[in-house]
């Protein structure tokens, strides 16, 4: 069995927030439209977990979702250069962390989240999603 990848992805939420999310159960993450992006959704494996992170407002990771529907055509879109995974959410966070935290955390300065902004799908490292998910157990 492969090893679970860790990832972030971003959604402003006013376009679809967390709480929706968790009202629907599970969706395709469409809207993907630049290339680095669209590769990392194409190494999302089933089972893999996955940060939420409301951007724009807000600015603060929100919960835990897993992959449970590895890379298709986007449904939105003809074009074939487009893909989509399924997410389904896992838990909420207990406190959101904030981009602010993360920035302070010497152990986080490297994850794409800081070094660049604009990308909405990335991986993380094991680690690095560990150490989010402690730093909202804290109060």
């Amino acid at each position: 069995m492969s090893k679970t990848q860790h990832w972030l992805v971003k959604s402003e939420p006013f376009k679809y927030s967390w709480e929706k999310f968790n009202k629907d159960g599970r969706t395709f993450w469409d809207g993907v439209r630049n290339y680095q992006a669209r590769n990392n959704l194409k190494e999302m494996k089933e089972g893999d977990l996955v940060l939420f992170y409301h951007s724009n407002e807000g600015k603060n990771v929100v919960g835990v979702a897993k992959v449970v529907r590895e890379f298709y055509q986007d449904p939105t879109t003809e074009d074939a250069n487009w893909v989509v995974v399924d997410l389904a959410p896992v838990e909420a966070l207990e406190n959101p962390v904030s981009l602010e935290q993360i920035k302070a955390e010497e152990s986080l300065k490297d994850i794409s989240l800081v070094r660049q902004g604009r990308l909405s799908v990335m991986p993380l490292k094991a680690e690095e999603f560990d150490k989010i998910l402690e730093m909202s157990a804290r109060e």
